[in-house]
């Protein structure tokens, strides 16, 4: 059974996943141009620490399209090596990090120098959580006829708002920043 580590070995660089996503690959790059990171400390905090992160994901994945952007900027920033692995090319990985049972992407594994995993983050911060919530309460139940179409309308409204709204990107630093820097202590 390989490793956390050995997985991030053997990922790509965040920056040749994004340029080779065969879908959301546009959204994706918008939100990564658009994002500006806050002036904080967090950048220079983790500049102290010899960290890598591990982003497993898919490139169909509303809120990978949203997320890695913005990670990957947070780690250029701090010279981070950022690195993917698809959850759906071995599942072992992420069956090792479910999200209340199930395959929720993107997770993003932190490392330390030697390779040790030091914590994980995702797959949403709890404000995107709740605003996911909120539109699945309005679907109607799985059996009804108009749920396929009621629930890819939902989606698209959200795979927009996820590509348009910096408020939704700030939520997802914040919490990745909360996260993270009880690690660094």
């Amino acid at each position: 059974m390989k490793t956390e580590q050995e997985y991030f070995e053997e990922g790509k660089s965040i920056q040749d996943y994004m340029n080779e996503m065969s879908s959301l690959k546009e959204e994706s790059l918008a939100v990564y141009e658009q994002f500006q990171l806050p002036t904080d400390e967090f950048v220079e905090k983790l500049k102290q620490h010899r960290l890598h992160f591990l982003t497993i994901t898919e490139d169909w994945c509303g809120d990978a399209m949203m997320i890695n952007p913005i990670i990957r900027k947070l780690a250029e920033a701090a010279n981070i090596e950022m690195r993917v692995a698809l959850r759906d090319a071995d599942t072992d990985l992420i069956d090792r990090h479910l999200t209340n049972g199930g395959r929720a992407i993107p997770i993003i594994l932190l490392f330390n120098n030697q390779g040790h995993l030091l914590g994980k983050w995702g797959p949403r911060a709890p404000e995107v959580q709740q605003i996911v919530d909120e539109l699945r309460a309005t679907l109607p139940p799985k059996e009804d006829p108009s749920f396929p179409e009621k629930q890819k309308e939902i989606f698209g409204s959200l795979r927009k708002r996820y590509v348009e709204d910096p408020t939704l990107w700030s939520y997802v630093y914040d919490s990745f920043r909360e996260t993270v820097l009880p690690i660094l202590k």
